[in-house]
């Protein structure tokens, strides 16, 4: 990382990257809500992004925020440490997936390039992290990601688990326990349309689960054809 991009600036870059990921420009408010901070200090900050040299990012008031290319390489450096120290620390530490995030959220902005090209190469150069979720490639590219929510699924069709959040650990214990886990096959076997409950059969379980829209929206999946 450039000396002058501190762990303050890669933390907005991060969840900047994150928001535009999910749709659209990142907003004041949903990065205040996400970084803890009053929303006149994260327009400050993106005032000094967006007139940093280079700029990271583009703000526009009232019109959200997205990354310049400067910006979005800093961004996927660091969710790149990110993900592959979760990845060293459930492979090579034995830490359970749902206690990795936090120790991976400090551990991110400390690492050298050169501990994170070795911790890659040791691991294998995985291309997900525990969750799931994809790592950036050592040349900061974010690999093409075809998952859907599971939510989105309906009676009859099937599909593999590809990642799930990583922000709630006791959601991820949940999951864990009940076999909701990345590379898990899954079959719809009834959808509730009052509610938009999930009847799931899950491969290697005996009985079969019911889902609500606060787990479905946050588990995701490749269908099958």
């Amino acid at each position: 990382m450039p000396e002058a991009i501190t762990q303050s600036i890669q933390d907005y870059l991060k969840h900047i990257y994150e928001l535009n990921e999910h749709g659209g420009a990142a907003s004041t408010n949903d990065l205040a809500s996400r970084l803890s901070v009053a929303p006149a200090s994260v327009t400050g900050m993106l005032q000094k992004l967006a007139n940093s040299q280079p700029p990271l990012v583009i703000y526009k008031k009232h019109q959200g925020v997205r990354l310049t290319k400067n910006g979005e390489k800093a961004a996927l450096e660091v969710i790149r440490h990110h993900r592959l120290l979760e990845t060293f620390l459930v492979k090579t530490l034995g830490y359970s997936w749902d206690e990795v995030h936090c120790e991976a959220d400090k551990l991110e902005h400390v690492i050298s390039e050169n501990f994170e090209t070795r911790m890659a190469a040791a691991l294998g150069n995985p291309t997900r992290d525990p969750h799931g979720e994809l790592i950036p490639t050592a040349d900061l590219v974010m690999p093409a990601d075809e998952s859907c929510p599971l939510a989105s699924l309906r009676a009859d069709e099937t599909a593999t688990i590809r990642r799930v959040s990583a922000d709630d650990p006791a959601l991820l214990r949940h999951l864990h326990k009940i076999g909701v886990v990345p590379e898990v096959k899954i079959t719809v076997k009834n959808y509730s349309e009052f509610d938009g409950n999930l009847t799931l059969q899950v491969e290697g379980q005996k009985s079969n689960i019911v889902l609500g829209t606060a787990v479905t929206n946050q588990v995701f999946v490749e269908k099958e054809n």
